[in-house]
This record gives C-alpha cells, structure tokens and sequence, in this order.
C-alpha cells in the first residue's frame, strides 16, 4: 500500500497588534520576526535531536489490515462512542484494545504524553518513556533524550533554566492536542499509526520573549503489541498538514496563562 506523499510546511502566523502579546514582549516588524523564526527553529532543531535518538528498528508493520483479510483498507477518523481505556500507568492512559482503533487511540494519548512540557522534567520525563516504549526501546533512548532535552543552549533559547523550569511568573507551554489518526499498516502484533495534531509551544506571562505559537505536525508511531498493550518502537515526524490561519487578536499573558492552567486534556479515543 502506498502511504502517501502529501507533505505541509509549517508557516507561522503572527498575532494582531493589540494587548501587548505579552507585555515587554512587544512584537515590531523584522527583529521580532527573525526571534520568532530563531524560536521555532531551536525547536525544530530539538524534534530533529528526539527523532535521531529513537532512531532504531524497522516498520515490521505488514499491509494495512488486521490479518484477517476482511479489513477495510482505508477509514476516515471517525467517533465511536466507545471509551478507550479505563486504567493508567504513571497518569498516562492504559490497556488500549489489541485492535485497530486501540492502536489508535494509544498513538493519539502517547503524542500527549510525548509532547508535554512534563518531558522537559528529567524525572517525569523517564516515567513518560517507560510507560509509552517498549521495554527495551526505553532503555536505550533514556540517555540519548536526556541530552537532547537537557541542552544548556536549547533551555535558554527557549527561555528556560538548565533544569528546563521557567522563569518566575511565567507558565512553560508545551501541549500537543491530536485533531486525528490514520492506521497506515498493521498486522496481529504491529501498527503504523498516524497522528495529525497542533502543538502549542511558549512561554506564558508577563514579560515573556517566546510567547506561546501554535505549529501542525503528522508524526508516525510504529506500534508494537506487548505485555497486553500497545508500545511505541519508533517514530517519524513531518510539518502539516497547515490549516489557513484566521486573523485574530492575539490574546493577553493573563488570559493565555489562565487558559493552560484550568483547561486540563483528553483521553483520546478513535
């Protein structure tokens, strides 16, 4: 089967001018264009560090299809109605079904985990990947996601200390939020799951000079079913698909800050 090759790029749009996004953080023409472009590429810079240190293992995933030949070859995202889990392991949701739409739904809540600002804390961040790899995948990217997630220059460039927290009175963002998933192969014990998301990514608060951008991503988990519940081997990440953004004011540090810490996330479900 073909996998596709329609590929996006990011294009980040700037916020209206108004409200002070966030208070010194004043954003005027090319300088602060060029420090946004800086921020986004550290950050991509990052994604390239994570995506080569879980580099390792083939897509052992065979077809799309379910081994038992009866397997529509292609679904559109769609709501079930059927709760995915009912158990967590270190607060991250568990026992996902040994079936497609379980592959799904553990590669959907997996980028949440993946993807939080939770990775940037050293001790949450190794509960996060024993939980979501495979036993011995996790023992072997441990070391190499800590340098990349504890590099001095990358901290400070995104405006964190060296032990990634933020600066007093201001909220580190970082919050992936799937819009949808795809099985792209799959066999009894294996599945190619894509999850196409928005990430948000900044600093909340008064004063902050990386105030929070949102970005959209497709990234592949290749799954592998063991110990009753489906782990990640590896993964894969590209820009897009890019939605057309809307013209809207920008909103306020308080509002923005507010909004992370009361608005809490999903267990996704297909």
């Amino acid at each position: 089967m073909s996998l596709g090759d329609d590929t996006g790029q990011t294009r980040t749009r700037m916020p209206e001018r108004g409200g002070d996004p966030y208070g010194g953080a004043r954003r005027g023409g090319r300088s602060s264009s060029r420090s946004l472009v800086t921020v986004v590429g550290v950050v991509v810079l990052l994604i390239a560090a994570i995506a080569f240190a879980n580099r390792g293992g083939g897509d052992s995933a065979t077809e799309e299809g379910d081994g038992s030949g009866d397997s529509p070859k292609a679904a559109a995202t769609a709501p079930s109605g059927e709760k995915p889990v009912d158990t967590k392991a270190s607060g991250i949701p568990s026992g996902f079904a040994h079936d497609r739409q379980g592959a799904e739904s553990a590669a959907a809540n997996y980028s949440v985990a993946l993807g939080s600002a939770e990775m940037f804390n050293k001790d949450r961040r190794r509960e996060i990947v024993n939980t979501v790899y495979a036993p011995d995948i996790a023992a072997s990217r441990q070391a190499d996601l800590d340098r990349a997630y504890s590099n001095a220059e990358f901290l400070a460039n995104i405006g964190l200390d060296k032990n990634g927290q933020a600066p007093a009175g201001q909220t580190f963002v970082s919050r992936v939020v799937p819009v949808g998933t795809k099985v792209t192969a799959s066999s009894a014990n294996d599945a190619s799951v894509e999850v196409w998301y928005t990430s948000l990514f900044g600093l909340s608060g008064e004063g902050s000079t990386n105030p929070v951008i949102e970005s959209w991503y497709t990234t592949t988990y290749q799954l592998k079913w063991i110990d009753n519940d489906w782990k990640v081997t590896d993964f894969q990440q590209k820009d897009g698909p890019v939605p057309v953004g809307r013209d809207q004011k920008a909103s306020t540090a308080d509002d923005m800050t507010k909004a992370v810490e009361e608005y809490g996330g999903f267990t996704y479900a297909r």
